[in-house]
């Protein structure tokens, strides 16, 4: 049996993307699984044919309805699903703001997530915590019931030190407080593992750069993006990295591989 492999990429804008041709990378059809966050779209029809219908590939689409032009995810893969769920109950955050997609591969769990930012201020904050808590409770559930899980997206947080370039000077800033570092520790002592960290021990590997700064150019980066297994997927783990010269975006895709 084949491997899978899987890529995840906030793409800050589908359309945007597709206009600077960062997709056309996609059409080589070398990634099983296309996970996208922050595509930036409540109507899909929006969306060019080549976009919406790529060849080889099966998409699905949770646009945020809530706002125009504001988060949003989305999924190609080669492999159909057996059901695809965006809709968590009409009291639950994930299924607010077009941030979840959940699919059953019957060997495995997947979901793509957008995770929020808590930067703009208290309230959106308080959000982002809710939305954790509310998600790690669902997902391990998921594991109580002896599903394989993969999860990944932009989780919008800064796990250790050696996660970002600047961490002294960021440990009051939304994306590295203590609050938000520690419920990744949380998601680790469940079980869930974050997978580039099975391969990769050094620093300077990040996934987000800010734009205004040109952070990019100099690598004054975040990895904020990360794919996550739960402890009983571990072994089928093959690879993960970050793609850090693929551009378009603000962020990096991250990639798995799965035997």
């Amino acid at each position: 049996m084949k491997n899978i492999s899987l890529l995840s990429w906030n793409v800050n804008g589908i359309r945007a993307v597709d206009r600077k041709g960062a997709l056309e990378w996609l059409r080589v059809a070398e990634y099983d699984i296309v996970a996208l966050q922050e595509i930036k779209l409540s109507d899909v029809s929006q969306l060019t044919d080549k976009v919406k219908n790529v060849p080889g590939y099966h998409s699905f689409w949770h646009p945020c309805l809530e706002r125009k032009a504001y988060s949003g995810v989305a999924v190609y893969t080669k492999k159909e699903p057996k059901s695809v769920k965006t809709d968590f109950g009409k009291n639950s955050l994930l299924s607010r703001e077009g941030r979840v997609i959940e699919m059953d591969f019957g060997d495995f769990i997947f979901l793509n997530i957008y995770f929020p930012n808590g930067g703009s201020g208290p309230e959106r904050l308080d959000f982002k915590m809710r939305f954790y808590a509310e998600f790690l409770n669902y997902i391990k559930a998921l594991d109580k019931a002896g599903k394989n899980i993969i999860f990944c997206g932009d989780v919008n947080t800064a796990h250790k030190p050696i996660d970002l370039a600047r961490p002294k000077a960021n440990e009051e800033v939304s994306g590295f407080l203590p609050m938000e570092r520690a419920w990744i520790d949380e998601l680790v002592s469940a079980g869930f593992v974050d997978t580039f960290r099975l391969f990769h021990s050094e620093g300077e590997r990040y996934t987000w750069w800010d734009q205004k700064s040109r952070a990019r150019d100099r690598n004054v980066g975040w990895r904020i993006d990360y794919f996550f297994v739960n402890d009983q997927m571990k072994h089928k783990v093959v690879s993960a990295d970050i793609l850090p010269n693929y551009m378009g975006s603000d962020h990096c895709p991250v990639t798995l591989g799965i035997k």
